[in-house]
C-alpha cells in the first residue's frame, strides 16, 4: 500500500455525517445572539466590543459550512472554512473579555488594586490571545489540507495554540479574582456607589462565567486534538455540540446579560487612559485576520 493510500485510509474529514438539523439550530442561535450583540455595540457606540460580534459571525459561517457538509462531506474547502471559523471564534471572545477588565478597573478608579499594572494588563493578555489565535488558525489551515501528515502537524500546532490560550486564560481568571477580592476589601468611591455597584458586579460575573465556559471548551478541544483524527471525541459529533457549540452560545448569552456597555458606554477618563492601547490591539487583530 502506498503512502497516499495509507493516508487515505487513516485520515477522514468527518467520521460521521454532519447533522443538518444540529447545524441549522446553531446557525439560528448564533445568528440571534450575534444580532443582539451587534445592537448592543451600535446603540451605545461601544465599538471596542465589535471583536466579540466578529466572533459570533465566525460561528455562523462555521455552522453554515457544517450544514453544507451534510450532503458533501468530502469537500475540503467547506471542511476547512468550517473548522477554522469555529476554532477561532473563542479567541475573539477572549480578546473582548481581556479589554473589558482593564477598562472596568480604570472606571472604578482601582488601578492600584490590579495584580498587573493596567497599562500592561490588556496588552499582555491580548498579545497571548493573538499568539493563540495565530497558532490555531495555522493549525486549522494545515489540518484542512486533507492528508495524514498535514493532519498530524496541524494538530500539534493547534494543541500548542490551545495550551497558550489555556495558560493565559487561567492567569486572567486568577488576576480577575484577586482584583475582585481586593476591591471588596478596599472599595473605591465608585465601587460602592449604590447606583453602580450591582452593575459592575454583574459585569464581573459575566467575565467569570464566560471565561470558565471558554476554559472548559478549550480543555475539550485540547483533549480532542490530542486523541488524533481517529480519536473517540472527534469521531462523535455530539461532543462538539455539547462542549463547544452549546458552551459558546451560553458564553454569548452571558456576556449579553452582563454587557459591559451598561457601565462603560461613556467613560471619558477611560478613553484617555486606554484608547491608544485598545486601538493598537484592535489593529493587531485586524492585521492578523488579513
Amino acid at each position: 500500500m502506498s503512502s497516499n493510500e495509507h493516508e487515505g485510509v487513516d485520515f477522514e474529514l468527518y467520521r460521521y455525517t454532519p447533522s443538518l438539523v444540529a447545524a441549522i439550530i446553531f446557525i439560528v442561535l448564533f445568528a440571534l445572539a450575534t444580532s443582539y450583540h451587534l445592537y448592543q455595540v451600535v446603540r451605545p457606540r461601544f465599538w471596542y466590543f465589535t471583536i466579540f460580534v466578529v466572533g459570533g459571525a465566525f460561528q455562523i459561517v462555521g455552522y453554515i459550512c457544517r450544514a453544507l457538509a451534510h450532503n458533501d462531506k468530502e469537500n475540503i474547502p467547506i471542511y476547512s472554512v468550517g473548522v477554522i471559523m469555529i476554532l477561532l471564534a473563542p479567541p475573539l471572545y477572549a480578546a473582548s473579555i481581556y479589554m473589558t477588565l482593564g477598562r472596568l478597573i480604570v472606571h472604578l478608579d482601582a488601578e492600584n488594586l490590579s495584580l498587573v499594572p493596567v497599562k500592561w494588563l490588556t496588552a499582555i493578555f491580548v498579545t497571548g490571545d493573538v499568539i493563540a489565535f495565530v497558532m490555531q488558525a495555522a493549525g486549522g489551515g494545515i489540518m484542512a489540507s486533507g492528508t495524514l501528515s498535514a493532519m498530524t502537524t496541524g494538530e500539534h500546532i493547534t494543541i500548542g495554540g490551545l495550551v497558550v490560550q489555556l495558560v493565559f486564560f487561567s492567569v486572567f481568571i486568577i488576576a480577575s479574582s484577586i482584583f475582585h477580592y481586593r476591591i471588596r476589601k478596599n472599595p473605591t468611591e465608585k465601587s460602592v456607589d449604590r447606583s453602580r455597584t450591582s452593575t459592575w458586579e454583574l459585569v464581573m460575573t459575566g467575565l467569570y462565567v464566560t471565561s470558565v465556559l471558554i476554559l472548559v471548551r478549550s480543555i475539550f478541544r485540547l483533549i480532542e486534538y490530542a486523541q488524533g483524527n481517529s480519536g473517540y471525541l472527534i469521531s462523535h459529533e455530539v461532543f462538539m455540540y455539547v462542549f463547544d457549540s452549546m458552551l459558546m452560545f451560553f458564553a454569548m448569552v452571558a456576556m449579553s446579560i452582563s454587557h459591559p456597555s451598561k457601565v462603560l458606554a461613556h467613560p471619558p477618563r477611560l478613553r484617555r487612559s486606554l484608547e491608544r492601547s485598545h486601538s493598537e490591539n484592535t489593529e493587531l487583530y485586524s492585521s492578523t485576520a488579513v
